[in-house]
């Protein structure tokens, strides 16, 4: 019952079809070209936006980053993660002092007096909260229709599907980016720049990832063009001379450029044009942006951020005017040493994203750029003696000048990691395991209404958001977070 979908049966599905017959060897520059005219007349950007993914590889542990605070929580907290007497550190606890600095302080306190404080490290990412400029998300993940703990225990598969392969590093990934397991070919942000390919000067600068290769940014039309912390990646025979002689360098330029009779070799040289075209493009809007906001050194993250920040200044220059961007962060699958490794990850993931923030409200873009969180999974409340294993819904940061901020969105799991029958133990799959009470596709629902996406193309985006908000009977589960402006 949930894989026939008639409202995804439309031109524009028709379109992206088509569009990926095209998408073998070399015949994209077709595709792309039929892409564009299909969605003219869909999206017509009038002024900037961009999102940003960041994304921790290797499932983030949620309950040391954003961390139970007050008391009854946080005692429940630190006897399942071993902390010591008095509210101390032990085990894979954090102490409750030590969080004091980085309280989470809401304008609309949370129900039951609940409370929150980020990972001692992130004080930056404490400081744009309590400012108003970045939100949490409490409880997100991959779900296909909504789930109480008893339906995902339930048998009938039909009635309650779960994500596939759930608790697998790459499956869990690619679900998270694409809403399929590993192999998938097309990720929602690539979707995104499907439709707003005709917004930008140069399509191909629609979808851009300084961290390689990413299934969230290809779509069926839109290429993810990738670029290094250092800016374009340039042929060297093209950029440089080749055994030392200019001739030679043009010599090569012009042979793999020039039309040629054979069909498939003109598409090779047609795309190898494209390529060294579009670094020279990027390269010269990049010399024309300098940022004066610091950015932290020896932080691969802040050096990605930096880039896209750097990447966005050059907008007028590059024809942009709606992008998609990815950087991501490796590390997080802390089993053991969680104690000694998270506290640098969590710094870096601050530092970058509080420097990438204070450079858009230097280029005047703080309220036209949001960036985003996610990860393969959250992790086991329950410790395994030095660290957490893969678990399922964790928490994630959106920040920006458009996000309402000083915020939490969704509700507060309680802390446990029994299996009881109470109502309130029903987010629970075991070791602390949390069940999400958000989906993904509603996170990123939120973010692309943000963008400029139509309520009729989100479907098309999220295959699994028809199953969640109103229209499904499921006002419980929003269709909009509500976190964007």
């Amino acid at each position: 019952m949930h894989l026939l979908q008639p409202q995804l049966h439309t031109r524009r599905a028709f379109l992206r079809r088509a569009s990926q017959l095209g998408l073998a060897g070399t015949a994209l520059p077709f595709a792309l070209n039929l892409a564009a005219i299909g969605e003219a007349a869909a999206f017509t950007a009038t002024d900037y936006k961009a999102l940003v993914c960041v994304f921790l590889n290797g499932g983030n542990d949620y309950a040391n980053t954003v961390i139970t605070y007050d008391d009854d929580s946080y005692d429940r907290y630190s006897t399942i993660r071993g902390g010591g007497p008095g509210q101390t550190a032990g085990g894979i606890a954090l102490s409750k002092a030590a969080l004091t600095p980085t309280l989470l302080q809401p304008t609309v306190p949370l129900p039951n007096a609940r409370q929150y404080a980020l990972h001692p490290a992130m004080t930056g990412l404490t400081s744009l909260f309590n400012q108003g400029v970045a939100a949490v998300q409490l409880n997100v993940g991959p779900l296909v229709v909504p789930l109480t703990r008893d339906q995902y225990k339930s048998a009938d598969r039909t009635r309650f599907p779960l994500p596939p392969k759930l608790f697998s590093h790459n499956d869990q990934q690619s679900v998270w980016q694409s809403s399929s397991p590993e192999g998938s070919t097309v990720g929602w942000g690539g979707k995104i720049g499907d439709l707003t390919l005709s917004s930008n000067g140069n399509s191909l600068f629609t979808c851009m990832s300084v961290t390689g290769n990413a299934v969230f940014l290809s779509g069926s039309s839109a290429l993810q063009y990738q670029v290094s912390t250092g800016g374009a990646i340039a042929i060297n025979g093209v950029k440089n001379n080749v055994y030392g002689s200019a001739a030679v360098r043009g010599a090569l330029t012009a042979l793999i450029q020039q039309p040629r009779t054979q069909v498939l070799e003109n598409e090779y040289n047609r795309v190898t044009g494209r390529a060294v075209s579009a670094e020279t493009q990027i390269t010269a809007g990049l010399a024309g942006v300098t940022l004066a906001t610091a950015f932290p050194t020896g932080n691969s993250l802040a050096d990605q951020l930096k880039m896209v920040a750097r990447l966005i200044g050059a907008r007028s220059t590059l024809g942009s005017q709606r992008q998609v961007f990815m950087v991501s962060l490796g590390g997080f699958d802390l089993h053991d040493n969680l104690i000694s490794q998270q506290p640098v990850l969590m710094q870096r993931v601050s530092e970058a994203l509080t420097a990438f923030y204070n450079a858009t409200v230097e280029l005047g873009v703080a309220d036209k750029v949001t960036a985003f969180t996610a990860s393969d999974f959250g992790r086991t409340l329950s410790s395994n003696g030095d660290g957490s294993d893969h678990g399922w819904g964790s928490h994630h940061l959106v920040v920006g000048g458009a996000v309402r901020g000083k915020a939490f969105y969704g509700a507060p799991p309680p802390v446990s990691i029994t299996n009881t029958t109470a109502p309130d133990d029903q987010w629970h799959v075991g070791q602390g395991r949390l069940l999400p009470s958000t989906s993904v596709d509603q996170y990123a629902a939120t973010l692309a209404k943000w963008f400029g996406v139509e309520n009729s193309e989100i479907s098309s985006i999220l295959p699994n958001i028809v199953h969640f908000g109103e229209a499904a009977g499921r006002p419980d589960y929003p269709a909009n977070l509500g976190f964007m402006v």
